[in-house]
């Protein structure tokens, strides 16, 4: 789906988009235009990629105008660009529907309208009985994505989505707030003990992406069956690796609870029972197929089955020791020291 095609990634200066970048160019693209609002984030990026492959496009998911051009002559969309952090779409919830929901509807218009042949949507699991602004506006681009599909008219054109849960490392996670937290002796602080998340690594994120892309008959929503962890388990498993490192001792580093943030849930869900009553699996990826209409077929995608149960919720699910917590976050550079 990528090799001698024209590739479009949105938000391409954010931690998602970034890490995707070198996994696609390793699949070998014609053209590959990476297209984000931040003029210093693409000239940073135009500074470390030595690719005579890459576009740098500034320009906002606002502008339709701008996207139809960004569009031309290209074969599959990858859309990242979204307001990601839960506080502050809540406190600014109009310019978080200006970007995630009407910049979606910019995104599947401008798609249509340049013949692009695959879409494919970055969602969250905060989608799943959303919660919080952030969630809702994610739960709604993944409607109008759906909706995609039969508003193409008679194009070969398909849309999907991905849910993340949280990625290892990312500037969202509560991993590099911890590290800086203990880098200058603690507290650490924790919202709530009871408090589980699913977690993914950015190898799993490309490889969910690539997925959908492959197998896709338009309409799903694809997740795969995540890790969870207790955020309790990953605050001690990181004091304890962590504090020696920067000359303390575990002891010496405190855990602080200071309260759930607005619209912050105890534990997250990969999918709602409703979802899960039509969702089918292959391997460790999930196809929630969409609600059969006159105009969507019901049918999965090729080597998907039908399961019988779906652990939806990070309450439920098997949480990680705190000793394949340190080897995880190792596998991915997220234990390192380091100094200011």
């Amino acid at each position: 789906m990528i090799r001698n095609k024209n590739v479009l990634l949105t938000g391409g200066t954010g931690s998602v988009g970034r890490a995707l970048i070198s996994r696609f160019l390793e699949h070998d693209p014609s053209v590959f235009r990476i297209f984000d609002n931040n003029e210093s984030g693409l000239a940073t990026l135009k500074s470390e990629i030595a690719d005579s492959r890459c576009r740098y496009l500034a320009g906002d998911v606002r502008d339709r105008n701008r996207l139809v051009r960004a569009m031309e002559d290209i074969d599959v969309v990858v859309h990242t660009a979204a307001m990601k952090h839960v506080d502050i779409c809540e406190y600014n919830p109009f310019e978080a529907v200006k970007t995630n929901t009407l910049g979606l509807q910019n995104v599947v218009d401008a798609a249509i309208d340049e013949d692009v042949k695959r879409v494919i949507f970055t969602s969250s699991d905060k989608a799943v009985n959303p919660s919080n602004t952030m969630g809702t506006t994610k739960l709604l681009g993944e409607r109008l994505i759906t909706a995609g599909n039969k508003h193409r008219g008679d194009r070969d054109l398909r849309f999907a989505s991905v849910r993340f849960g949280n990625i290892i490392n990312s500037s969202r996670s509560v991993i590099p707030l911890f590290s800086e937290q203990i880098r200058r002796g603690g507290p650490v602080t924790l919202t709530d003990r009871r408090m589980t998340r699913f977690f993914l690594t950015y190898t799993d994120v490309f490889e969910l992406v690539f997925d959908a892309l492959r197998k896709m008959r338009g309409g799903e929503v694809f997740v795969f069956d995540m890790p969870a962890i207790r955020i309790e388990d990953l605050a001690d498993a990181m004091i304890e690796t962590l504090a020696p490192k920067f000359d303390y001792y575990p002891s010496d580093i405190e855990i602080e609870i200071v309260g759930r943030r607005p619209g912050e849930t105890f534990h997250e869900e990969i999918m709602t029972q409703r979802e899960a009553d039509r969702t089918q699996r292959s391997g460790d990826l999930y196809a929630i197929l969409p609600e059969a209409t006159e105009f969507l077929t019901a049918d999965g995608p090729t080597e998907f089955e039908d399961v019988s149960e779906v652990v939806r919720s990070s309450k439920a699910a098997a949480t990680l020791s705190k000793d394949e917590i340190v080897t995880l976050l190792n596998e991915n550079g997220a234990m390192e020291a380091t100094d200011e």
